[in-house]
C-alpha cells in the first residue's frame, strides 16, 4: 500500500509474551517483529482467547514483554521510567474499549477533558479542543448532559472524542462496538475511518466484526507466536 513506505511509526522488535499458569504455558508472542507505518489502518482479528487484546496492550504500552523492544521513531518506550512513559501514553496513545469507562455523574465535555487535566493543559484550551471535538462526532448539542443520561452509541462517541483530545498520533480500539446495536456499530465504524483520513492519524482495532475488519487497509492475525497476515 501507498502509506507502507519510508520509516515505521512503530515496531516491534523481537517481542516475547507469554502467560503461565499451574498446568500449562500460553505462549502469545514469540520473538516476533511488526512495522506499524504512520496513517495506516489494521484490523486485528481472530479466535477469542489467542492473544488479540494483549497485543494491543503491548503496543499501548500498557502491558511489558518478557522480551524484546517496542520502538517508536527508533525510541525504545519500555527503557523509559515509569512516569515517563505514563506522559507518553497520555499524550500519543488514544484509547477505545468495548467498556467506554466514562465517569458517571460527569458531563460529557467533562469526561473529554480528562487527558488535557492529567497533562496539566491550560483548562480553557483543552475544553475547547473538547467541545471541537464532541462537535465532530455529532455531540454538540449533548455536551452538558451527563454520560449515564446518554445512550449506548453517544457515550461511545463520547470515548472517541476523549481518546483523541491530546491530538494523539495513534487510535487503539478494543472491540470498539461490541456493546452496540448494529446502526450504532456502522456508526462508529465509519466515524473512524473519516478520523484516520482527516487526521492522519494510525487506527489498531481489535474485532470480531468482519465488516469493520475489511474496512480496515490491513487485517493480521497471531498465528503461532507470531503477527500474520490474516
Amino acid at each position: 500500500m501507498d502509506n507502507l513506505v519510508g520509516d515505521p511509526l512503530i515496531s516491534l522488535e523481537g517481542v516475547s509474551k507469554q502467560f503461565n499458569s499451574r498446568t500449562a504455558t500460553l505462549e502469545i508472542l514469540k520473538e516476533s517483529n511488526f512495522q506499524i507505518y504512520r496513517g495506516e489502518t489494521i484490523a486485528v482479528v481472530g479466535p477469542s482467547g489467542i492473544g488479540k487484546s494483549t497485543l494491543l496492550n503491548i503496543i499501548g504500552t500498557l502491558d511489558k514483554p518478557e522480551t524484546g523492544k517496542l520502538l517508536y521513531q527508533g525510541q525504545d518506550l519500555f527503557a523509559l521510567n515509569d512516569e515517563r512513559l505514563a506522559r507518553f501514553r497520555n499524550a500519543q496513545i488514544g484509547f477505545v474499549f468495548q467498556f467506554h469507562y466514562l465517569l458517571q455523574g460527569f458531563t460529557a465535555i467533562e469526561n473529554v477533558i480528562i487527558p488535557g487535566l492529567i497533562a496539566r493543559m491550560d483548562k480553557k484550551n483543552i475544553e475547547k479542543q473538547a467541545a471541537k471535538l464532541l462537535e465532530r462526532v455529532g455531540l454538540d448539542s449533548r455536551r452538558t448532559q451527563r454520560v449515564e443520561d446518554l445512550s449506548g452509541g453517544e457515550q461511545q462517541r463520547v470515548a472517541i472524542a476523549r481518546a483523541l483530545v491530546m491530538e494523539p498520533e495513534l487510535l487503539l480500539a478494543d472491540e470498539p462496538t461490541g456493546n452496540l446495536d448494529q446502526k450504532n456499530s456502522d456508526s462508529v465504524h465509519a466515524l473512524l475511518n473519516e478520523l484516520n483520513k482527516e487526521l492522519n492519524m494510525t487506527v489498531i482495532v481489535v474485532t470480531h466484526n468482519n465488516k469493520f475488519a475489511k474496512m480496515m487497509e490491513r487485517t493480521v492475525t497471531l498465528h503461532g507466536g507470531e503477527i500474520v497476515s490474516a
